[in-house]
């Protein structure tokens, strides 16, 4: 289940927002969802550790709040419309990678398009930015088809605003959601 949000708060409030998302997704499937009952990954992922078969991913930047819930690792990033920024394209980009910012008609957009792609894919490993980045090479085709490690799928939106949000699913199979009773 994806749930995407667009809105105005003031910075404080958009952790609490990603996570009422959660709250949202999880509701249908029975999990009565409290930020109390997440544990953190080796790299800070967080998981459910009673609940090892739902796997979720949340992000937040102004303006914007995303949460992915899947039966298989996940990770999702969005970003609002920002600048390039030439250090990190040089620090975490492949060298094809710098060449389509680079080439691109509107170089911001394809530098958050690529950057938003690495993040979800990093947080859906459970490395976060611990991962060398340069290593996670995407590519994105004139007609929007996305190419990156092997083993997960990818899916990106653009919206309204300049906003981005790309998904990494792994490709691995994962069990069906089962319904949870009320009181967990």
């Amino acid at each position: 289940m994806l749930m995407i949000s667009l809105f105005e708060t003031e910075k404080g409030a958009q952790h609490r927002h990603a996570h009422s998302l959660l709250r949202q997704c999880l509701r249908p499937i029975g999990i009565d969802y409290r930020e109390e009952l997440l544990a953190r990954g080796e790299h800070g992922k967080p998981y459910l550790p009673d609940l090892p078969e739902v796997h979720f991913s949340l992000s937040h930047a102004k303006g914007i709040a995303a949460c992915l819930v899947e039966d298989r690792e996940c990770g999702i990033d969005c970003e609002g419309p920002r600048p390039l920024r030439p250090g990190v394209v040089k620090r975490a980009f492949s060298e094809a990678e710098q060449e389509l910012v680079g080439s691109a008609e509107d170089r911001d957009l394809m530098f958050l398009r690529l950057w938003t792609l690495k993040e979800a894919y990093v947080k859906a490993i459970g490395t976060g930015l611990a991962f060398p980045l340069k290593e996670a090479e995407f590519s994105i085709s004139p007609q929007g088809e996305i190419s990156g490690p092997e083993g997960f799928s990818y899916r990106q939106y653009l919206l309204r605003g300049g906003f981005v949000v790309s998904l990494a699913v792994s490709q691995e199979p994962g069990g069906k959601f089962k319904k949870y009773s009320k009181n967990r």
